[in-house]
């Protein structure tokens, strides 16, 4: 394990012999070594092949994976296998499938258990501690999994409610207390002892639900640290403990797991809650290839995952081929390998070795097709693996460290499920809207849960040169009050519209919005509305336009409109030796980036695009392993091009290549460099 956190990069696939038609372990094993992996994830999946009967465990196959992965020198990481259960559990106590508030799920798909159940915890605790019996003591396991991609599911049983109940008790203490800050006065859903608290199933208060919703989300990162602390009882000190926290999908056709991708922040747990239970963060990232290919989810996943514990984090899973929108043009998988590198990860392993050839997800392939025969995906997975094992970890592995901090929200993405901007605008399409224009314009930038940020305004220094808000609807007075002072004492920030409206339990607040921020902003509003013939700067607004009222703010963009035409759009307005930025309204890419431009040069934020070098050009810095400064530069477009350097003296690692301030860096189509910074401009 040492060797391995010196030299390696984790690099291989979540592998599944008890899926194959045929025994070909040996074969697999050295097809893997020849593609550069050190790596397989196994056991996640198949607790009814670990524990085929109540109480009767059958490790073989798990035992042959490992003593080949030993034998050959690579690496195992081990999952919990409790995100799909037996039948004989569901048969055994069917009140262990998750019930919603309206049904109780029936048996055959994945995550549909409830996690606080107290028999699928009994159940889940036996296979987990005879599994981590069998496996922590061998050396080639260097970590485990806890469950996989884990939510609450909806859990909604009598018996979660009644624990929710508790828990309001706790924060609330009486029940006038909680009809006063959830307003239950209305439609006479007030209650006057805890025994007469509804059912959840039907509450119409989308500020309760959002508690309950908040809830859930706790259930399920206690889950989590529940199954850690099993973990800690088993596990060697050198053996680490990951999760692969997931995003929320993207739909784009019909109702089925091939049509979508990795998008914004997860409603059902909050990744920085869930996260203490973990001692590197883990992901999976799925994303469009091909045409679509832009590299924005793979930086979003990575600037997420890498700021819950300032640290690298592995990818667990994500794409080699998967479904007929994601086959890659050539050059797309090693540029997705070190897209992940570049982000901060120190490990990437596909979903999955094979592509299976039974089941739900038949056609999510794997690295290999179903002939299992060498293709173009293994031939490029192959490639990069042998290109990254041939540089080292210490190299390519950098730290990244973000003048800009995006705060996001788990409360305000609830609230807009009851309070929709736009039917068709979610949460995360703001969100992404104005990240994506970050990523674009080459600005680095950590994406932060609420509460880290909170807890980083306290710091002394400064912690970010610029914050963004997109739609953070509910935020509570001191959260405000910090970020205040942070604009006060020489802070940039930037705020969407639906930004500041309600307190924590999405009570809006009875005075000018944006709450408690119209003197860090300058204007006020109590006005919105839908767009309808509304232009900014000649392009037409899209879902939803408040109608700021000017104070002291500079209006950067006016309404055109015939009625609506004297309301301010976009304000920029001094406080204290700060700036504050406001966006009313849902703008073009282009105009925010032209905000997003001002803010930064206030900021005092170095950026490249000033050279003219955005996307399909990406640049993601940091410093390595030997505090080194690395610069990955990454092509996502079918043309060549060539772009100035913008770096005094840089050597391109993959090709040894040097190369002076001005002089062109020949990118190929789907192409990558590498810069290491000269010392003192040398070559």
């Amino acid at each position: 394990m040492k060797d391995l956190e010196r030299n390696n990069i984790l690099f291989g696939a979540a592998y599944y012999p008890e899926y194959m038609p045929y025994e070909r372990l040996q074969e697999d094993i050295a097809m893997m070594q020849e593609a550069g992996m050190n790596t397989v994830r196994i056991a996640e999946s198949t607790w009814s092949t670990l524990e085929p009967v109540e109480g009767k465990f059958d490790f073989s196959y798990v035992d042959k994976v490992l003593a080949a992965v030993e034998k050959a020198g690579m690496y195992a990481v081990i999952g919990t296998p409790t995100y799909a259960i037996p039948s004989w559990l569901e048969k055994k106590c069917p009140e262990v499938m998750v019930f919603n508030g309206y049904t109780r799920a029936k048996y055959g798909r994945r995550q549909i258990m409830d996690i606080v159940h107290p028999v699928f915890r009994q159940c889940a605790e036996n296979v987990i501690c005879r599994l981590l019996e069998h496996t922590a003591k061998n050396p080639c396991v260097i970590g485990f999994q806890i469950d996989n991609e884990t939510k609450h599911y909806g859990t909604a049983s009598p018996e979660v409610q009644a624990m929710f109940v508790e828990y309001l008790k706790e924060q609330f203490h009486t029940t006038e207390r909680l009809n006063d800050v959830f307003g239950l006065r209305y439609w006479s859903n007030s209650i006057h002892d805890w025994s007469d608290f509804p059912d959840m199933a039907g509450c119409i208060h989308g500020g309760l639900a959002s508690e309950f919703a908040k809830f859930q989300r706790s259930l399920a990162a206690e889950y989590l640290m529940w199954q850690s602390e099993i973990v800690k009882k088993y596990k060697r000190q050198d053996q680490f403990i990951t999760h692969n926290f997931d995003f929320e999908w993207k739909k784009f056709g019909a109702d089925i797991a091939q049509d979508g991708y990795s998008y914004g922040v997860q409603p059902d747990i909050n990744h920085y809650e869930a996260s203490k239970a973990v001692t590197i963060a883990g992901t999976d990232i799925y994303h469009p290839t091909q045409d679509d290919l832009t590299g924005a989810e793979i930086a979003f996943g990575g600037d997420s995952i890498r700021t819950l514990k300032d640290s690298s984090y592995l990818v667990l899973e994500c794409q080699a081929q998967a479904f007929k929108y994601w086959t890659p043009y050539p050059g797309q998988l090693r540029l997705q390998g070190y897209s992940h590198l570049a982000s901060g990860a120190e490990g990437i392993m596909y979903w999955n070795w094979h592509s299976i050839h039974d089941g739900y997800e038949t056609y999510w392939k794997g690295v290999l097709s179903h002939d299992l025969a060498v293709n173009p995906a293994y031939e490029e997975a192959g490639m990069f693996g042998r290109e990254i094992a041939g540089i080292g970890k210490d190299v390519l592995c950098i730290s990244r460290k973000s003048p800009v901090a995006l705060v996001v929200d788990n409360q305000s993405l609830t609230s807009f499920r009851w309070f929709p901007i736009d039917k068709d605008l979610s949460y995360n399409d703001v969100v992404r809207r104005m990240y994506d224009c970050l990523y674009e314009m080459n600005i680095p930038c950590d994406v932060i849960d609420i509460h880290q940020m909170e807890e980083r305004l306290e710091q002394k220094d400064k912690p970010y040169q610029m914050i963004v808000t997109p739609a953070l609807y509910s935020v509570s007075d001191t959260f405000i009050q910090k970020l205040k002072k942070y604009v006060q004492s020489g802070g940039v920030l930037v705020s969407s519209f639906k930004s500041f409206v309600a307190d924590r339990h999405l009570s809006v607040y009875p005075d000018a919005q944006p709450h408690g921020m119209t003197e860090c902003f300058g204007m006020s509003y109590n006005q919105f509305t839908e767009p309808g013939r509304i232009k900014v700067a000649g392009e037409q607004v899209l879902y939803f336009a408040e109608l700021l009222k000017q104070d002291s703010a500079q209006v950067m963009e006016q309404y055109e409109h015939k009625y609506w035409g004297k309301y301010a759009a976009i304000t920029k307005n001094s406080f204290g030796q700060g700036y504050g930025y406001y966006v009313g309204c849902y703008v073009t890419k282009d105009k925010l980036k032209e905000i997003l431009k001002d803010a930064i040069a206030c900021a005092h934020i170095d950026n490249y695009f000033k050279d003219n070098i955005m996307w399909p050009v990406i640049i993601r810095s940091g410093i390595n392993y030997k505090h080194e400064k690395i610069h990955y530069i990454l092509h996502y477009s079918e043309d060549e091009k060539e772009i100035p350097c913008p770096f005094e003296m840089v050597e391109d690692i993959l090709t040894g290549q040097c190369y002076k301030k001005e002089q062109s860096l020949p990118l190929k189509d789907w192409g990558v460099m590498i810069l290491r910074e000269k010392e003192g401009g040398k070559e």
